[in-house]
Formats: structure tokens, C-alpha cells, sequence
């Protein structure tokens, strides 16, 4: 990094430091379970199925960057509820870059789901995407099916920043919503007739569907398993997952840049030096909410480049296929732990990461994930 490159960095980060980033609300009152639980029943009973028979999922993303976890997670949990058609769609078929880190195979286009599934799909999942204000050169056509799918009826999700993409399909104009709490501000701006809603880890208006950061994926991609399936069958994936609960309870308040973590950030992003190459040697059949976490996480410490190393490409336990990096062989084994569930996979990776590179790293990391769960280390 270039003396000009730290002196902007520190700049920019230092003006959100100062000038504050995020949802800026007051906590919440006081928890009350009966509320967070009436809450999540009323979300379930209004993203319900309208249609009779196995639902059509469509998880969408962009062939030049979606995030992460925000994909790989919602895929595999759907998946191992069998409970509906789960399909993966993007732009055009062939490799779906993955930010922070990975990179997957997409077998199915835009055109071809629409031609095999004319009415539509019931539910399309939409995760954070990169340039999420699209146009006829960068992803436009993402924007107008997503059109396409809601005038047919499709329930439409958008997690974490992939509120932003929904917006800007117009879908959320005099809506509810919630999203991640850094891309607050942009979308108010830009909608400024969307109404946001605080300490909702989802919200759900008409057709449309929101939620917090890349965490939320867990609980909202179990509510809308009990909206079709029962409480019976979330709960069994809630517990293979480790999960203890999925109300949309949530401290929105707790979420946001201030000085102190405006300043932790600099420090940290200003130590350029710390650039490490670490390795996972993916596996057929591996988790894939584990593997998502874990590179999701050590890849936001901004000092860890995670690769992905594997002989070819890899099937994931979701049947979704892995592309392998170009790893480098002294590049730091990452080991998933197989005795692990997958949240308490993600508390271990928080712990090592402090361990690693200091708690204020490990604060942050949970912040960029708008994580709640506090792990003990």
C-alpha cells in the first residue's frame, strides 16, 4: 500500500468515524419474548405459500460478485429441509464470483429458469450483490426479472444488502424494510419513500421481504421453513445448524460506527503489512455454512486472503459446485472443525480470529456480519 493509498484510507474511514455510520437508533425497550415470537408469526403467516403443491425457490446472483454467505447459506439450509425447488439463477451460466471470498458454479440462467418455470418462482432470495445499482451493462436484467417475478406473484427476499438491489427494482418504494446497518444510509437516500423499520432482524411488507446483515440469513431462512414446512421441521434444522431461536428480536442499536470503532478500523486497515494467504482444502460433500462462515469471517479481518484449494471442482454438501482457487502451497492450512455445528463453527472462528489479531479485529468482523451471538473465547 502506497503512503497516498494509507492517507485516503485513513481519511475516509476517519470521516465515518467522526461523522458516524449506521442505523444511529436508541436501543430497543425492554426484550419481551411474547412480542420477538408474535412478531416472527406474523412474518411466517404472511410469506406462507399462495400457490398449492412444492414451492419454486430461486436464489439469484450476479456472475461478477454476490456475497458469500448471504448465497451459500440460504442454498444449503433450504436444501436440507427438501421442502421446495431450490434453484440457484444468475445472469448468465458458468462461474458466480463470491465476495469476500470463494467462487461457485451456476448451471442455470435467467432465461432458462424462466422457460422451465413460466408462472414464476413462489419465493426468489436475494442476496448482497456488488454494484447493486445496476444497468443494461453490469447486471441490469437482474433488475427487471426481479420486476418480472413480483408482477407474478413471487414472495421476494432480499438479505442483507440485497435490499439495495431490490430498491433499485423499485420494490420498495412506500414499503417497510430493514437491511444492513452500513448500507442504511444509501438506501434511505436514494427511497426515500421506503420506511425503515429498527430492531427487526426481518420485515416483511405486501410481497417484500428484508433483513439486518449477513447473519440474518440464518433466522429468516428458517422462518420462511416453518411458514412452509412447520415448526417442526425449523426446529430440526435450527438445531443441526445450532440454533436456539429465529424471532426477528434484535438491538439494532448496538450496530454502527462510532469514534472508538471508527478508530479500531484505521488501525487496523492501516496495518497493511498483515497480509496473509490462508487455505481451505475443500472436500466432496463438505458443510457449506461452515466453509461460508469461516471464509466469510477471516476474509473481513482485511489481513487474510481465504483461498479455497481442491484438485478440481467440488461438490458441497448442498450440491452446489465449488471452483477451486489457484491456492498456494505454503499459504496457512484453515481447518474446519467436523465435531462443530455450524454457528458454533462461526463463534470458534470470532474466538481465533481475536486470538490472532485482537478483540477489536474480532468486535469488528461480528459488526461487518451484524452478528449478535457473543461467543466466549
Amino acid at each position: 500500500m502506497s503512503l497516498n493509498n494509507a492517507t485516503a484510507t485513513l481519511g475516509i474511514v476517519a470521516l465515518f468515524a467522526l461523522t458516524g455510520c449506521g442505523t444511529d437508533v436508541p436501543p430497543p425497550p425492554v426484550a419481551d419474548a411474547a412480542t420477538a415470537e408474535h412478531q416472527a408469526q406474523a412474518f411466517i403467516h404472511a410469506i406462507k405459500p399462495r400457490r398449492e403443491g412444492k414451492p419454486v425457490i430461486a436464489i439469484v446472483a450476479r456472475n461478477e460478485g454476490t456475497e458469500t454467505t448471504d448465497l451459500l447459506l440460504a442454498h444449503a439450509v433450504l436444501q436440507r429441509a427438501d421442502i421446495a425447488d431450490v434453484r440457484v439463477v444468475a445472469p448468465r451460466t458458468g462461474s458466480v464470483s463470491l465476495y469476500p471470498a470463494l467462487q461457485v458454479e451456476v448451471t442455470q440462467d435467467l432465461a432458462s429458469f424462466d422457460q422451465a418455470y413460466p408462472g414464476g418462482a413462489d419465493y426468489v432470495i436475494v442476496p448482497a450483490m456488488s454494484e447493486p445499482k445496476m444497468d443494461a451493462t453490469n447486471g441490469g436484467a437482474i433488475l427487471t426479472w426481479l420486476k418480472q417475478q413480483s408482477e407474478h406473484g413471487a414472495r421476494i427476499i432480499g438479505i442483507c444488502a440485497g435490499a439495495l438491489v431490490v430498491a433499485n427494482a423499485g420494490l420498495l418504494d412506500r414499503r417497510q424494510f430493514t437491511t444492513h446497518w452500513y448500507y442504511l444510509k444509501e438506501l434511505r437516500e436514494d427511497h426515500a419513500s421506503a420506511v425503515y423499520v429498527p430492531h427487526r432482524r426481518y420485515v416483511i411488507d405486501d410481497n417484500i421481504a428484508t433483513t439486518t446483515g449477513i447473519s440474518a440469513s440464518v433466522p429468516t431462512t428458517l422462518a420462511l421453513i416453518e411458514s412452509i414446512a412447520g415448526r417442526d421441521k425449523a426446529q430440526a434444522l435450527a438445531t443441526e445448524i445450532g440454533v436456539n431461536s429465529w424471532t426477528p428480536a434484535h438491538d439494532s442499536s448496538l450496530f454502527g460506527l462510532n469514534f472508538s470503532r471508527g478508530l479500531s478500523y484505521i488501525l487496523n486497515k492501516l496495518a497493511f503489512w498483515r497480509n496473509d494467504q490462508m487455505r481451505v482444502d475443500v472436500t466432496e460433500g463438505m458443510d457449506d455454512i461452515a466453509l461460508a462462515f469461516t471464509a466469510d469471517a477471516w476474509s473481513r479481518t482485511g489481513h487474510v486472503n481465504v483461498q479455497a484449494a481442491a484438485p478440481g471442482p467440488v461438490k458441497l454438501r448442498s450440491g452446489i459446485i465449488l471452483l477451486p482457487d489457484a491456492a498456494t502451497d505454503d499459504a496457512a492450512r484453515l481447518p474446519l472443525a467436523t465435531d462443530l455445528k455450524p454457528m458454533e463453527q462461526l463463534d470458534r472462528t470470532l474466538c481465533e480470529i481475536g486470538s490472532r489479531f485482537g478483540d477489536a479485529r474480532r468486535q469488528w468482523v461480528a459488526m461487518e456480519l451484524e452478528y449478535p451471538g457473543q461467543p466466549a473465547c
